[in-house]
């Protein structure tokens, strides 16, 4: 296959300028069968600067910020910092400063144990998440016919249907319309630390309320004051979790988020199993529903009690001008001097880059106006979208709902649901290693066919006569659709969108993109009882499994590869333009269905990116950016 042999070169200066609406494109291939020979180049900000240059800027840097004492350190950071793959010949590093570099090459799972203690924090604080969401899963059993809105039997309503989908969904309508935008204040002002203990405070107050609330109204007042505990957590966890991990390993540490999320609605469906037959005692009417929703507050007290034991994040600091405290906060997340120093000058390059570009204009806006922006925006508001309508909240808050009506008691119902969360849980695991190997984007493209069949499965199900296997092959179908789910959509959307943005709008890009999935996991959730009562079951998973298939075509378009890429580094691959990357794609997809689903030998298409002298891929591999 012949093709242009034009290189689009996105230098330092374009680099910056992508923000400022100049951009190179390559030009439109004149052969039809060809492909775009959209190989961008994505050079490194420090690239084309002399050594003696560097080492004068990153001791003039060291200087005016006042940590003189660190001079030297960050001499050697901004030269590796320049180069990563080019350390050996450095004459400035002493031996052990090239086997500290050479080990994490090697060994990118050697870090230290502050790294770790603040993936337990994150991690915590997911299973919060978690419960929170599906301890509701039980608690529909008991609060519906106690409070007059059941959806089940001869009580049954229309409005019932819609008042019992309200109660459900009141913590995402109010992370959609309140939570989530009080994430950029609550950073700016509290940091990340800050944030996340105050969020963990809102849960778990709130929680205890929703065990002593008297009537569904109350109910959900109760329930929509707890999004503003998990809108904002849920926007700023992924983020300080992606700022402080090295690139590396950055996708496996922020996807902890989505994988103890996954453990907290399994834990979540325990709770509800020990609470089941508590029965009521004098003057408490639903102690067993009460207990589940208030037991989802206890995690919440650990998050409040750990959090501050962390460093804050580094990027947070730089913001703020405490160059010195961001230093020490990287030193404690780094094996090294050298490598802390090395992250810090590099993050500093893109920041001085990203000042004049932030000065005096609308944040949230610009998320909109500027091309590198736009993209990373429609790349995240794509994932954030197709994780609510691939349809897993539906059986996520529903489950009990949805296996009763294939013809199981309460108590069996919630047995499978604790199946279902078990399977959510265990097969988001792998996802820790193929997140950074196998790539975000690959992981959609393989999970949501899969998804799609699966649902399907599921709703065709309920055409099996009661008592005739219907039962066995709805959970059948439940179950292998969570197991396509956890590694694919489960983890990606938030790591994803915490990782797409650049520094200056980070906070209000996450927030939009945790609104998006609240405000679609409030239409989800709100939607579906009416939705099942309208459709029936075999309707309704029909519904999603077309969602699924749509979620395909979009990725596929419009949804760029981020893998093992800095945070900085991302900003040149979103100067990509939109058009350019769904051209390659639709021209790739035939080739990669051949090789991948029939194995058949292909020629190999040039790849859409390549890095050079980055801190973090040196050099993209044909199927990593460009390939199915």
């Amino acid at each position: 296959m012949s093709g242009l042999n034009e290189k689009t070169e996105i230098s330092k200066r374009e680099d910056r300028s992508s923000v400022s609406h100049n951009e190179t494109y390559p030009k439109p291939s004149t052969d039809r069968g060809s492909f775009e020979n959209i190989n961008a180049k994505l050079a490194n900000p420090l690239a084309g600067i002399s050594h003696e240059q560097l080492m004068e800027d990153a001791k003039v840097f060291a200087e005016t910020h006042g940590m003189e004492d660190l001079a030297l350190e960050f001499q050697k950071g901004a030269l590796v910092a320049q180069d990563p793959t080019a350390f050996e010949s450095l004459s400035l590093l002493d031996e052990d400063d090239k086997n500290v570099l050479r080990r994490e090459l090697t060994h990118k799972w050697d870090q230290p144990k502050m790294l770790y203690y603040l993936v337990v924090l994150c991690s915590m604080a997911a299973a919060v998440q978690g419960m929170d969401e599906s301890v509701i899963s039980g608690a529909n059993l008991f609060f519906a016919p106690q409070f007059g809105i059941d959806t089940r039997g001869q009580s049954s309503s229309s409005r019932n249907a819609w008042l019992f989908g309200l109660v459900n969904s009141a913590p995402y309508l109010c992370c959609a319309v309140l939570g989530c935008w009080l994430t950029h204040p609550l950073n700016n002002l509290l940091g990340r630390r800050g944030t996340i203990f105050v969020t963990g405070l809102f849960s778990f107050l709130t929680c205890i309320w929703q065990g002593v609330t008297n009537s569904w109204e109350h109910l959900f007042v109760a329930r929509f004051v707890l999004g503003i505990g998990i809108g904002p957590k849920s926007a700023t966890v992924p983020v300080y979790a992606a700022e402080c991990a090295p690139p590396a390993i950055r996708g496996a540490l922020v996807m902890m988020w989505q994988t103890w999320t996954a453990f907290g609605i399994m834990f979540g469906t325990v709770a509800c199993l020990a609470f089941f037959p508590v029965p009521d005692k004098p003057g408490i009417t639903g102690l067993n529903w009460r207990l589940m929703l208030a037991s989802a507050g206890m995690p919440a007290l650990v998050i409040i009690v750990q959090v501050f034991f962390c460093p804050e994040s580094p990027r947070w600091y730089m913001l703020k001008g405490r160059h010195r405290d961001a230093y020490q906060s990287l030193a404690r997340l780094r094996k090294s001097p050298l490598q802390a120093t090395r992250d810090l000058y590099y993050m500093h390059v893109l920041l001085e880059a990203e000042k004049d570009i932030s000065k005096e204009r609308n944040k949230f806006f610009e998320l909109f106006t500027v091309p590198r922006n736009r993209r990373a925006t429609l790349a995240s508001f794509i994932v954030m979208f197709m994780q609510q309508f691939c349809g897993i909240n539906t059986i996520a808050y529903y489950s009990t709902n949805i296996f009763s009506q294939s013809g199981l008691s309460d108590q069996e119902s919630l047995i499978a649901s604790w199946g279902y969360g078990m399977i959510n849980w265990l097969f988001a695991i792998p996802a820790i290693y193929t997140i950074d190997t196998f790539g975000r984007r690959n992981l959609l493209l393989t999970t949501f066919p899969l998804m799609t069949i699966f649902l399907l499965m599921t709703g065709f199900a309920f055409y099996i006569p009661e008592g005739s296997g219907r039962t066995g092959v709805v959970a059948l179908g439940i179950y292998l659709f969570a197991m396509a789910y956890s590694p694919g959509e489960g983890p990606v959307p938030f790591t994803y969108s915490a990782e797409a943005f650049p520094l200056y709008v980070r906070d209000i890009g996450m927030s939009f993109a945790t609104a998006v999935l609240w405000f679609f996991n409030f239409v989800i959730a709100i939607t579906f009882p009416p939705l099942l009562a309208a459709f029936q079951p075999q309707g309704a998973f029909g519904w999603y499994a077309a969602w699924n298939a749509f979620g395909f075509v979009v990725v596929l378009l419009f949804v760029p590869e981020t893998k093992a890429l800095s945070l900085e580094e991302l900003d040149q691959v979103f100067s990509v333009p939109t058009h350019t990357h769904a051209v390659y794609q639709l021209k790739a997809l035939p080739r990669n269905i051949k090789k991948h689903i029939f194995r058949m030998k292909v020629k190999e298409v040039p790849p859409l990116y390549e890095h050079e002298g980055t801190i973090g891929t040196r050099m993209c591999a044909p199927g990593d950016a460009g390939h199915v």
